[in-house]
């Protein structure tokens, strides 16, 4: 009865795509626990959010950042659309698994049905909407409960479900978020769960239920492993798969949680950074120089206080100088979290703003001004992550990669995504010899009469690519087969001529343990191959566990049990006769041809809704670079004929503020290659870029107008040649004020030491010591953090203490660095040699008693501090 069941039930999915229709219900292979349609529904749109969170400063406000990110247009993506549509011919139903995270509020107002999303309204578009993540609770019911009702409990009984957009969401109309000092506006309730490093898996492990429940192997990788699960299509929930295990458990989709879970990053602390092993250079030293604000504090929360651990948020939010909200005593946070949520796709904001220009956009269409702005915002951070991802290094003939993020290089939805090393080789007059990993068109390949480009070579014996290959099994596809599957179904197209190269039947008639590649989202049911770099200390017992493992299991240096996986690989290069120098790029390609070509080719047009997808995907990406691949990384090999890009820093000199603007300046550099400059906010380390700025000699200037006022602006700029852009300057702020306002500052900090010196000669380094015991004879240090009231680093400034105890002394420091830091040093005086006189011993306090800045006042706050002064 059972297989007669499964018959009748894939032959009317099969019917249903024939008649055109998707599923009005959710089939029981595709229904997932948590919260479900209509439970929740006092869910408000992001516009209303907008009103207090947005419209102040785009550099730090929540609203313009999330709009910039790819979260607040995952309705948009055509990406989705493209491949929702091959998935829903695929299995009619499973549409309602891609929709319930691309479309958060539509979900769960119970629009994605029917399941090709023609049900959602325009206001669905907006992908992962605030109250989505500001309701999520701990699906493990450790903390606030979410609205779940049995069956559909999202956690067996001691494990959350982290996974496939499984939320467990508070059904009040309280907003969660981390703080217990929230003044907010609207009902407010505080949630650990929101810096707990489980949180954003909620959507960033993918499983696909289907293949986990139906197929022979579950879905899983190399050894599968026991899961509880039905087997029998349309069968009731409680007994399928995904109600019967975790999601790392079956159905391999996406597997970034789980990669983050099986590294040793996901238990370090930020503040453990600097003593650590940890890669240089790359994304982990930049989160820590702003959780630290260049090692000057701990990493860890502010409010509460809380340890802060390598985490999505730590890494995907950083913490900024700002206010959360635009309203009269919001509190300035100095790690208020950055709601940019950056990945590394700068090409969709272009296909977005593309197919919006052409009214192609499934939904979401008729874009605002600043929509697209943010967008493209967004794709420039985009593009930095990806420079902090990687670094590069040549040793004789081997160039090593590593990976510096928290998960594999590189993650995420492996269609289509793919990262390599191009390297040209030249002679000693500059000429080149041969290309290896070359990309650019494709002999006699055209596409609505435009010539393609790809990698020329994707097996040459130079070409070293990295990326995930999913696939089907021979004993899947003849349980297809069997269960009235079309044995024409293409499974791969030729990426040349377009001809298909392998049909399921001709899988389905293969000897047993034959796999094939496919783009087939939803019927995919192992992963083929998949050689990215694992993350930092990856262990295989956790990565087995989870199904993140690479493929082969043994690469890396690891693969056996307890083994734990090189966070790096190194390539062995393969120099021409003749060569004398050579440039090696890493680079990134966020949609490849082949993905392109399989989504506009395997849609059949049955759809009414989606029939037009794939070739709107293809226009998409023809009319907008091709995804043109990005550099990642560069070194050097040999001695180069033409240098690389050596331009200087600039330095900013001034951030002036006035009233509703602020004023930079800065000298031109003395280099005549200098076209211009570029200036942009700072983000904790990120940048939105201004302006640019064409002035080449003398002094330079720019005044950033239509600011609001007593918000603090923090500003960055570059040089620019022809084809090259300088490294980052420094960094000033400044807060527009009304006329005749003065801003307050103050000592955020005031602590006691003394300078050590190590090392001798030019060996020699000199490191500050907290103290607060001494000795007669010791120079007394006292370091002070001058601030303004919102927080930022006063330079120029300078303070007085006066100490008193046993002795009464008054001292004064220096002036204040470009970090805030003065210091003041009471040189204590020694006994003589019969042991008498010197600096009085006993306990002493040192008390602010000024400081003087231009165009501060003092805030009047007498910061003390405590310290001993014992006899020798």
């Amino acid at each position: 009865m059972k297989k007669a069941f499964f018959i009748a039930q894939l032959c009317f999915s099969l019917f249903a795509v024939q008649l055109v229709l998707a599923a009005d219900t959710v089939p029981t292979d595709v229904q997932l626990p948590g919260t479900q349609p209509a439970e929740v529904s006092n869910l408000e749109s992001p516009d209303k959010c907008d009103n207090c969170h947005g419209g102040y400063n785009s550099a730090v406000e929540p609203a313009y950042n999330w709009r910039g990110s790819m979260m607040s247009h995952a309705g948009r993506d055509p990406i989705f659309w493209a491949t929702l549509a091959v998935a829903e011919q695929d299995f009619d139903g499973v549409g309602d698994l891609c929709i319930r995270c691309h479309s958060t509020a539509g979900w769960l107002a119970g629009r994605s049905t029917p399941t090709d999303g023609s049900g959602l309204a325009a206001g669905d578009s907006d992908g992962v909407e605030c109250d989505f993540c500001h309701k999520l609770t701990n699906p493990d019911d450790s903390e606030h409960l979410g609205q779940m009702t049995a069956p559909f409990i999202a956690n067996d009984g001691s494990e959350g479900y982290y996974g496939s957009g499984m939320s467990s969401l508070w059904g009040g109309s309280d907003k969660l978020g981390p703080y217990d000092n929230a003044d907010a506006r609207h009902q407010f309730m505080r949630s650990m769960f929101h810096r707990d490093r489980d949180f954003c898996g909620t959507c960033h492990d993918v499983s696909n239920s289907v293949t986990g429940d139906l197929a022979h192997n579950r879905g899983q990788m190399l050894d599968p492993g026991t899961v509880s699960a039905s087997g029998a299509p349309g069968s009731a929930v409680d007994g399928k798969v995904a109600f019967n295990n975790p999601p790392y458990a079956y159905g391999i989709v996406e597997r970034t949680f789980s990669e983050y879970k099986s590294g040793q990053i996901s238990e370090t602390l930020v503040d453990n950074f600097e003593g650590s092993d940890l890669p240089r250079g790359g994304v982990l030293e930049a989160i820590y120089l702003a959780a630290t604000k260049g090692g000057t504090q701990s990493a860890n929360y502010q409010n509460p206080d809380m340890p802060r651990y390598y985490s999505c948020q730590t890494c995907h939010m950083r913490p900024v100088t700002g206010e959360g909200a635009n309203k009269h005593g919001v509190l300035t946070r100095t790690d208020l979290p950055l709601h940019d949520m950056t990945g590394g796709n700068y090409w969709m904001p272009l296909a977005i703003e593309y197919l919006d220009g052409q009214g192609k956009l499934r939904l979401g269409g008729g874009m605002s001004a600043e929509q697209l702005q943010a967008m493209q915002d967004g794709a420039l951070r985009a593009r930095e992550q990806l420079e902090l991802a990687a670094t590069l290094e040549v040793t004789g003939n081997t160039v090593k990669v590593t990976n510096h993020t928290g998960h594999k290089l590189i993650t995420g939805y492996p269609e289509g995504r793919r990262m390599w090393l191009n390297i040209q080789w030249f002679d000693a007059y500059g000429s080149l010899i041969r290309e290896d990993g070359a990309y650019g068109p494709l002999e006699g390949v055209y596409a609505n009469g435009v010539q393609v480009n790809s990698i020329l070579d994707l097996s040459g014996q130079n070409t070293r690519i990295w990326e995930a290959h999913m696939g089907m099994t021979q004993e899947w596809a003849n349980q297809l087969v069997s269960l009235g599957y079309p044995v024409d179904l293409p499974l791969g197209f030729d990426r040349d001529s377009g001809a298909v190269l392998e049909t399921l039947g001709d899988l389905a008639g293969q000897q047993a343990g034959t796999t094939a590649e496919t783009f087939h989202f939803a019927l995919n049911n192992i992963v083929v191959a998949d050689n990215r770099i694992p993350p930092y200390k990856m262990r295989y017992n956790i990565a087995k566990q989870r199904n993140a493992l690479p493929v082969p299991a043994d690469q890396y240096n690891g693969g056996s049990t307890g083994s734990v996986y090189d966070h790096f690989d190194t390539v062995d290069l393969a120099p021409p006769a003749g060569a004398a120098s050579a440039e090696i790029k890493l680079m990134y390609q966020p949609t490849s041809w082949e993905y392109i070509q399989f989504v506009s080719r395997a849609n059949n047009g049955s759809s009414a809704f989606l029939g037009e997808e794939g070739a709107n995907m293809l226009d998409a990406w023809l009319n907008t670079g091709m995804a043109e691949p990005h550099v990642m990384a560069t070194a050097t090999w040999g001695d180069p004929a033409q240098p690389s890009c050596n331009l200087a820093s600039p330095v900013l000199a001034d951030a002036v503020d006035a009233d509703k603007q602020v004023t930079l300046g800065w000298q031109a550099l003395a280099d005549e290659t200098v076209t211009g400059y570029s200036i942009y906010y700072d983000q904790a380390g990120k940048a939105q870029w201004i302006a640019d700025s064409d002035c080449v000699s003398g002094q330079c200037n720019y005044t950033d107008t239509g600011l609001t006022n007593d918000q603090t602006y923090c500003y960055k700029l570059t040089a620019r040649a022809a084809e090259c852009e300088s490294g980052f300057s420094n960094i000033l702020c400044a807060t527009p004020r009304q006329p005749g306002q003065l801003q307050t500052a103050g000592v955020s900090g005031l602590e006691t030491g003394t300078w050590v010196v190590t090392g001798k000669g030019k060996n020699a380094t000199r490191t500050f010591v907290l103290s607060t015991e001494f000795v007669q004879g010791d120079e007394i240090v006292f370091r002070a953090l001058i601030t303004d009231d919102s927080g930022v680093p006063v330079k120029n400034a300078s303070f007085e203490l006066t100490i008193s105890g046993p002795e009464t002394v008054a001292i004064a420091s220096g002036t204040s660095d470009t970090t805030g830091v003065a210091s003041a040093t009471w040189v204590t005086q020694a006994p003589n040699h019969k042991g008498q006189g010197g600096t009085l011993t006993g306990v002493y306090s040192a008390t602010l008693s000024a400081l003087n800045a231009n165009s501060y006042s003092w805030d009047e706050v007498a910061v003390q501090v405590g310290f001993g002064v014992a006899g020798q």
